[in-house]
């Protein structure tokens, strides 16, 4: 994989990249290229779930609605007292008819009830409809990560990718368990309360709705001011996580090269830019509801005004007016929740657009449907097979005229042929850039060649499932890979069905097994997220172990013991000489001493083989090899 992108910073420090990071999170303000095929592409993704969407429409419309009719019940409650206590102090009346408000009391209860019980049944439908689309769409993107060729982790950052399945996915989780019923609530709400005004009085409801463009404008002026404050805002807290990030993973070389002062500069950078555009975001999203509020309760006081005067002229009743007013307080909110939602959508879209990207982007050529069919040789024996398919595979490997370039347009292997016999030792030598790891690569099938073809046994790596394929392989590199679990377990990733002991002989014959009984808890061990809690010649030794146990056919070995003490590589040396026994290995060596004893000698240079043979007779050649080897003793004498 690529690292991430950095930024050149004063005093050869480097600061942390533009891209998403996994410490962002979604910009406000961030935009869909195109919202319309990004919306459509994710409601064929929720199609699965339409039964439970359709559910929560008609539960959240049927709640909104229950809550909308219970001002005007409650205004006719309202009117009878009026009516009743009017009658007491005239003496025209029978007084207040209780009777009659305790069932309207009564009847909103239990209006307000069922209101309540469908807004938790939509509420529990739609967490689980958003939760499941959420784990479906990690999922997924989990599975795209390991169909996806290695030339796109050429190109795409890491912290690209984990945005992915953490920012992204996160957005549109919250989107959907909050935005989706709030704009159906508010939608409903608003079609209700003004059916419901309308329905009062035509002449108020008209002064009511004056406030609406006024809100309106205010809120677009508000967005519009604050939107690019809050980007700013986002993009550099993602800045300052990622610094602090990679200035902590970096405490020793920031120290080593006096680099504090620099970072603690960049730092206040992000910093003081980060409290800046907070300050201005914060304080311009917080003047919207003080000003709307200020604008509602100008509209409140022109109701109050009008209302006053249709109930004198007997043309409203009270309890109309207290209704009617109700209403207008609550008219507001529904239309700031559209105005905020609206914004929430773009940046979902944004978001669904980013995973959807994502997701097509194109995968590893497929396998072939007709692959080769390998006898799987049964874990630590011989010659004993699991299945019994007619390739068994030996170990013999051909490179025929191999081309190939990361692009099509930057050939580094130009024309790559070698024969190498099973059970051969084969050494790939060669300076930095000469193309052997890229060699090996290929014959992992990380990448297809340009050209040519590379067999084993006479088979095209082609024919063979990539699965089959690499479990023919043992591999050690110079980078120990080791992960967040016992070190029995880090040795048990050759081979997951090896049991203990097997594991015991493997770490043995790895020389791991001593220094394994000094540390705490023994195999047992966990190792830490960074693996710093044991040396990294330890870890080396721990990845050969695993090797060991997985017993493959053919090694491929990568600066092996580049890690290791003299005497700890003498004994991996015996070890890895044991293991070599009867099977076909590629070792990538820098020091040349370390293969002399080598069937095979691959001497490569600008992508090319240009000597082959073994140590003696290159050598004796005096060419390319030669001055390779003897420049590894020279001896500058000192003046």
């Amino acid at each position: 994989m690529s690292e991430n992108k950095t930024t050149k910073m004063p005093g050869g420090m480097r600061g942390p990249g533009r891209g998403h990071g996994p410490g962002a999170v979604m910009m406000s303000g961030e935009k869909a290229k195109d919202f319309k095929g990004t919306f459509r592409k994710f409601v064929r993704y929720m199609g699965r779930y339409k039964y439970s969407i359709l559910l929560v429409f008609i539960f959240a419309i049927a709640s909104t609605i229950f809550s909308i009719a219970g001002p005007k019940i409650l205004g006719k409650a309202t009117t009878k007292l009026y009516e009743g206590i009017m009658g007491q102090i005239t003496g025209s009346g029978d007084g207040i008819d209780f009777a009659y408000i305790g069932a309207i009391m009564a009847g909103l209860i239990v209006l307000y009830l069922a209101s309540s019980l469908f807004g938790m049944i939509q509420g529990y439908i739609m967490t689980g409809v958003s939760m499941k689309i959420t784990y479906n769409l990690r999922k997924d993107i989990s599975a795209k990560i390991q169909r996806l060729p290695f030339k796109f982790y050429d190109t795409t950052t890491n912290g690209e990718v984990l945005s992915h399945i953490t920012n992204d996915v996160d957005a549109i989780s919250q989107s959907l368990n909050q935005s989706i019923t709030q704009i159906i609530t508010s939608v409903t709400m608003v079609i209700g309360i003004l059916g419901m005004m309308f329905s009062i009085s035509w002449q108020m409801t008209l002064v009511a709705l004056c406030i609406i463009p006024l809100s309106m404008g205010f809120i677009m002026v508000i967005v519009k001011k604050s939107q690019r404050h809050f980007k700013a805002q986002q993009t550099y807290l993602g800045h300052v996580n990622g610094h602090i990030e990679e200035m902590y993973g970096s405490h020793l070389i920031v120290k080593a090269f006096n680099g504090e002062e620099d970072s603690i500069k960049i730092f206040h950078e992000y910093n003081d830019t980060l409290y800046s555009s907070a300050w201005k975001s914060q304080f311009l999203s917080g003047l919207m509801m003080p000003v709307m509020n200020f604008i509602g309760n100008i509209g409140y006081v022109a109701v109050c005004i009008l209302g006053g005067y249709l109930a004198a002229a007997g043309r409203l009743a009270v309890g109309d007016i207290q209704a009617f007013i109700q209403y207008v307080r609550q008219f507001t909110q529904p239309l700031t929740q559209v105005a905020n939602i609206s914004n929430i959508l773009q940046q979902t879209a944004a978001a669904a657009e980013r995973i959807f990207t994502f997701l097509e982007q194109p995968e590893e050529v497929p396998d072939t449907e007709t692959p080769v069919q390998i006898a799987k040789k049964a874990s630590g024996k011989d010659d004993f097979y699991v299945n019994e398919s007619p390739v068994r595979i030996q170990g013999n490997v051909d490179f025929s005229h191999v081309r190939f370039g990361y692009k099509d347009d930057s050939i580094i292997i130009n024309d790559f042929s070698a024969s190498v016999k099973a059970g051969q030792k084969v050494a790939i030598v060669g300076p930095t850039g000469a193309g052997k790891t890229t060699m090996v690569k290929l014959l992992m099938r990380f990448y297809d060649v340009n050209s040519g073809a590379i067999l084993v046994d006479g088979h095209d790596i082609r024919d063979f499932t990539r699965g089959d394929l690499r479990s023919l392989f043992g591999m050690v590199l110079q980078d120990a890979w080791l992960y967040n679990a016992s070190i029995k377990d880090n040795i048990r990733y050759g081979r997951l069905d090896a049991s203990d002991d097997d594991i015991i002989k493997a770490a043995k014959a790895a020389q791991v097994d001593h220094f394994v009984h000094t540390l705490p808890d023994g195999y047992d061990m966990i190792l830490n997220e960074e693996t710093s809690n044991i040396s990294q010649g330890q870890k080396q030794l721990l990845t050969i172990a695993r090797v060991i146990l997985a017993d493959p056919q053919i090694l491929i070995l990568d600066e092996a013991t580049s890690s290791v003490d003299t005497r700890t590589e003498i004994l991996i040396q015996r070890a890895m000489n044991n293991l070599m026994k009867n099977r076909t290995s590629f070792i990538i060596a820098h020091r040349l001493s370390t293969i002399r004893d080598a069937d095979l000698i691959l001497v490569m240079r600008d992508g090319d083989i240009v000597e082959q043979g073994t140590h003696e007779k290159l050598l004796a050649q005096k060419g390319f090899y030669a001055n390779l080897y003897y420049s590894q003793f020279e001896v500058k004498e000192v003046v």
